[in-house]
């Protein structure tokens, strides 16, 4: 667990953070928060909580930032038809990398290498008072609130999943 703090990826998190006067500290996880439940149960939280990021690709290649719950996938089908589009491109670990800056299993809503072209925020999120994010890598996430995420990523906030 030494050095997760020292990860450049976690380093351009931290200073998200800091920038946008987001109080929440990492936390670092023994266990792995590359999927809602594990982040979840390392937190001892419900898994609606998990603030995932999921990255898509729109028809011009740039990055589509869908944050949602944990308590339930992203409805492509759903988000495609309200942004006007025949489907959502799928994305591999290569473009992840490319367009955020974070692997797979760490990619944070903030601090990304080049900010995504268009962000949405589930709607469901706005039910806890507290949601948890990646923080740029597999064991550390952040706490922060559905309207701090909405503001810093100056995301549009949709029902995203069922």
């Amino acid at each position: 667990m030494d050095g997760i703090l020292e990860k450049q990826a976690v380093k351009r998190v931290l200073a998200a953070l800091a920038e946008n006067q987001i109080k929440g500290e990492v936390k670092i996880l023994s266990e792995t928060a590359k999927s809602a439940a594990e982040a979840a149960n390392g937190l001892g939280i419900e898994v609606g909580q998990i603030a995932s990021s999921i990255i898509f690709k729109l028809p011009d290649n740039s990055p589509l930032l869908v944050i949602t719950s944990g308590r339930h996938r992203v409805d492509t089908e759903l988000v495609a038809a309200k942004l006007g589009m025949g489907e959502l491109g799928r994305v591999d670990a290569d473009y992840v990398k490319a367009s955020s800056g974070f692997s797979i299993g760490g990619v944070s809503p903030i601090g990304w290498l080049n900010p995504p072209a268009v962000t949405l925020i589930d709607t469901a999120l706005a039910d806890y008072e507290v949601v948890w994010a990646a923080a740029g890598h597999p064991h550390a996430v952040f706490p922060t609130t559905f309207a701090e995420l909405e503001s810093v990523c100056n995301a549009t906030a949709m029902k995203v999943g069922g």
